[in-house]
This record gives C-alpha cells, sequence and structure tokens, in this order.
C-alpha cells in the first residue's frame, strides 16, 4: 500500500495555511466589526447618521491604492462593501427601494452598492421607489438614471425635477439581457416582454431572431420574467438571476446589441435624514437647469463653467412639456459644491437660469 504522493501532501499544507489565515480574517473581521459598533454608539450620542458615502469611498480609495496584489484592485471594492454592509447591519438595518420585482438590474445594483445586508424593498415602478423614500419607509433608493445605449431614463429625469430626495452616490452596472423562456428554444415564441429600455438595447437582435413576435413593455425586466413562466408562449428579456427565481431557460445570451452595454444608477435620500456628502476628492455635481427663450441662452450656461475651470461631464436636455418648446438641461459637473472653483461655478450659473436646482453631489468611483 502506497502513502499520499508528493503533489497531495503540499495540496494539503497549502489547505491547512488557507484555513488558518481564513481564522485570522475572521477574527480580525470581528475586532473590525466591535469597533464599528463602537463608532455607531458615538454617532447615536451625538445624531449622526450610520451610513456616509463619501468616508466608505475614502476607505476604498485608500486600500486600492495600498494593494500590492495579487488580488486585483477592482475586487477590493466589492469585497469592502460586503463587509461594511455587515457592520452597518450590527447598528441599523438599512433599507433600500428599488424596481422590482427580485432579480432585477436595479436589484443588483442595490446590492452591489450597498451589500448585501440590506432590508430589500422592491417596488412595482420608479415613482413608487421615489414615493416610497420620501416617505420614510426606506432609508435610499436606488434608481437607473442613464444607459450608454439609449441614454438618459426620461422617467427617472422628469421624477428628480420636483422630487425632495436628493442624489448621494451612484453606481454603474454591466447589463447583459438574456432571451429568457419555459420552453428551451426560440420556436414559437409569439411575445417578447421587458421593460422599455431594454426592449431598445436589443432592437437588433429581436429584428434578427424574432421579427414576427410582439414586443410587449412591461414595468420591469424580472416582472417580465415572471409572466414568462406563466405561459409557454412568451418570453422574457432579463438578468439570469431572474431567470433562476422563476425556473425560466436561457434560451439566447447576451443579446443587447451593444456588447458594452452599461447602466447608471442613482443613490437618492431624503437630506433632511440623511445629510450630503462632504467632498471625497472624486465627486461629481448633478444639477437641473432650464433657460428663457432667447438667443444665445445655452452658450450663457457654460461660459461660468469655463471662466471656472470647472469639466463638464453630462449635458442632456428634456422637454419642459409646457407647449413652448422649452427645455430642462441635466448636468453633471466634476466636483463638489465645497470646492471654491465649483462653487463659484455654480453661483454663476445660478444667475443665468430661469430654474435651478442641484440634485446632489456624490462620491464617484474611481478605477
Amino acid at each position: 500500500m502506497t502513502g499520499p504522493n508528493v503533489s497531495d501532501t503540499a495540496l494539503q499544507a497549502l489547505r491547512e495555511r488557507i484555513d488558518s489565515v481564513d481564522a485570522e480574517l475572521l477574527a480580525l473581521l470581528n475586532r473590525r466589526a466591535q469597533l464599528a459598533l463602537e463608532v455607531g454608539e458615538l454617532k447615536k450620542r451625538e445624531g449622526s447618521v450610520v451610513f456616509r458615502p463619501e468616508r466608505e469611498a475614502q476607505v476604498i480609495d485608500g486600500l486600492k491604492r495600498r494593494n500590492a496584489g495579487p488580488l486585483k484592485t477592482e475586487s477590493i471594492a466589492p469585497i469592502w462593501r460586503e463587509i461594511m454592509s455587515a457592520s452597518r447591519a450590527l447598528e441599523t438595518p438599512t433599507r433600500v427601494a428599488y424596481l422590482g420585482p427580485a432579480g432585477t438590474f436595479s436589484e443588483e445594483a442595490a446590492l452591489g452598492y450597498f451589500g448585501s445586508s440590506i432590508v430589500r424593498v422592491p417596488c412595482a415602478s420608479f415613482d413608487e421607489v421615489f414615493k416610497t423614500t420620501a416617505a420614510g419607509a426606506a432609508d435610499f433608493g436606488v434608481v437607473a438614471v442613464e444607459n450608454s445605449t439609449e441614454g438618459g431614463v426620461g422617467r427617472t429625469l422628469d421624477l428628480f425635477l420636483h422630487t425632495p430626495l436628493a442624489i448621494i452616490g451612484e453606481t454603474s452596472l454591466f447589463v447583459r439581457h438574456n432571451l429568457l423562456r419555459r420552453e428551451n428554444a426560440l420556436e414559437g415564441v409569439r411575445v417578447v416582454m421587458a421593460h422599455p429600455q431594454a426592449l431598445a438595447q436589443c432592437h437588433e437582435w429581436l429584428g434578427i431572431h424574432l421579427p414576427n413576435a410582439e414586443r410587449r413593455p412591461v414595468a420591469s425586466n424580472a416582472e417580465g420574467a415572471r409572466l414568462a413562466a406563466l405561459d409557454a408562449s412568451h418570453a422574457a428579456i432579463a438578468s439570469v438571476r431572474a431567470g433562476s427565481e422563476y425556473g425560466l431557460h436561457c434560451v439566447a445570451p447576451a443579446i443587447q446589441d451593444d456588447p458594452h452595454n452599461r447602466t447608471r444608477f442613482a443613490i437618492v435620500t431624503d437630506p433632511k435624514r440623511h445629510p450630503a456628502p462632504k467632498p471625497s476628492g472624486h465627486d461629481c455635481t448633478s444639477l437641473v437647469v432650464s433657460v428663457t427663450n432667447r438667443p444665445g441662452a445655452v452658450h450663457d450656461l457654460l461660459v461660468p463653467l469655463k471662466n471656472h475651470g470647472v469639466s463638464m461631464m453630462r449635458f442632456e436636455s428634456r422637454p419642459a412639456r409646457s407647449g413652448q418648446w422649452e427645455y430642462y438641461f441635466y448636468i453633471d459637473l466634476e466636483g463638489h459644491p465645497d470646492n471654491a472653483e465649483v462653487g463659484a461655478a455654480l453661483t454663476a450659473l445660478r444667475e443665468a437660469c430661469a430654474f435651478f436646482k442641484v440634485l446632489g453631489a456624490y462620491p464617484v468611483d474611481v478605477h
């Protein structure tokens, strides 16, 4: 009878070392959790909020700078978001509203930003996400604002005009659309259901592979998956997670027309309950403005930014729906209003606008 070979012995030794490191990590995580609890007690006495996005962004940025590998730098953020999420949950549960039901990209964005130790509050529409968060039934809301293929999400942009909520963070998600169905075949699909944005993002693929199928808009991709599970002739465009949730086959993976399709989500909250983030060093200021209908009015919007050296990262228009061919302009600026140049630019910009509203200033992820 022969004994274990050298390779097996070496593998067992490495596994034992990994087990030892895991035990050390667990002890360190519990030490960190205890310190987080002590911080939480201090915050309670001071009346401070538990979640500070700028603080978490600074922690993650610092760890990225110190990372010497072999762990990939892009792996740092998701690991530490989960650690911080678990620590926050020890102090108080964080309730997060998003477009549901289970399996939506909005849910995935919420989990990616806040970590999995949250209380999930799925909503039937973007309107409900705003209302739920404004009413205090959720601490934060997660809403899609922009897609790399289709541009701004119109309903979200319209809701920003009159909401009391403010943006305190953002996250972006690689969006991979899949055709899901009860039957594991393309033949016999009469109806394809998805959120209107997803249908638009898969327009070319559907035209080639399912030209005769009805394209039926629904409230969310996951809702389309839920409905597709009820009818064998229906299919849905949704995530793999939604397919697993509702027991569907992935008939065709990655059917989005743009292989680099991404969606950007905003994190919103009531500024009376959660104060605006302080500068983190990597910030974005979002605002919506309108100008009187006169020659050179739009040009005058850009002059204060140039004069004060402020970079504009996004500029998008939406009809004001006044019947007068007037528009609102949604602008993202690089920097924070507490930065001297951004503050000065905003002051000058306000004077040039008929309507002016800062939607929020918040840290952005730096890869």
